[in-house]
């Protein structure tokens, strides 16, 4: 375990159980958001080629300048 990892386990263990409630929310939070941040480059990457067929062509071409 890495240093900064262990100081924030020692400051946890020093919070009242009612915060340590509130930072495992915290931690689920955080989690969720990564995972929804995935989720939604993962789907924007499946699309490009679906996509490309459409914004790739010769009446569009003037706003590829922009």
């Amino acid at each position: 375990m890495n240093a900064i990892a262990q100081a924030l386990i020692d400051k946890i263990r020093h919070l009242p159980p009612q915060r340590m409630a509130e930072v495992e929310d915290f931690v689920d939070f955080l989690r969720a958001r990564d995972d929804e941040q995935r989720l939604a480059q993962a789907a924007a990457k499946a699309s490009e080629a679906s996509f490309a067929q459409v914004w790739d062509n010769d009446d569009d071409a003037a706003y590829d300048r922009l």
